[in-house]
């Protein structure tokens, strides 16, 4: 079985994100007073990675294509979660979400498809809502750093600049920080956080 489909498997999945899922979410958590939060929506949730994160949260929604992902995170978590294409989901205004969280999922989108998921997720913010997003940066020469980011599926990661002009086409900047992901104090790749409000 090949890596890419062994990943799918919930349980494999959880266990390949578990070094450093908290280092991938720090910057969100550092740029957000959660306090201040009452609706959630989780783009590409996986088996409720972030979920803990936001146990807090009024109301939380994770969404992910996997159905195997979502069924093992209902039964983990006891949250709202569903397994569907995000651009088809739609919300009335008043139930529009304060935070929108992708974290590394545009990796696995081509560029028109990425564009028309953050055009869509700009309509389902609220007001005052703000996107956050996590994203790889591929590492330029051939290492292992860069064999397990092929490993994790995505063939669509970007350098870091094109990921910021790709975000501000749809949102207006907040904040943005490049960061280093590592394993026991190893540099695995570079990462992206990227937070912006929707254009009214």
């Amino acid at each position: 079985m090949k890596v890419t489909r062994i990943l799918e498997i919930p349980l494999v999945y959880r266990l390949w994100m578990a070094p450093w899922a908290e280092r991938k979410l720090a910057p969100v958590l550092a740029h957000t007073d959660l306090s201040r939060v009452r609706r959630v929506l989780d783009v590409g949730c996986g088996p409720g990675t972030n979920t803990p994160h936001f146990a807090g949260v009024d109301d939380y929604l994770g969404i992910d294509i996997n159905e195997q992902y979502v069924e093992q995170a209902r039964r983990r978590f006891g949250r709202r979660f569903v397994a569907a294409d995000v651009t088809q989901y739609r919300v009335p205004p008043e139930e529009r979400f304060d935070l929108v969280l992708v974290n590394s999922l545009l990796h696995h989108i081509d560029e028109a498809s990425s564009q028309r998921l953050l055009a869509h997720l700009s309509g389902l913010l609220s007001d005052d809502g703000r996107v956050h997003v996590v994203e790889l940066v591929r590492p330029p020469e051939p290492s292992i750093p860069r064999k397990l980011a092929d490993w994790d599926r995505g063939e669509h990661p970007r350098p870091a600049g094109e990921w910021r002009d790709h975000f501000n086409r749809v949102f207006d900047e907040v904040a943005w920080e490049p960061f280093e992901l590592k394993a026991m104090g190893v540099k695995l790749w570079e990462m992206v956080y990227y937070q912006g409000r929707a254009r009214r």
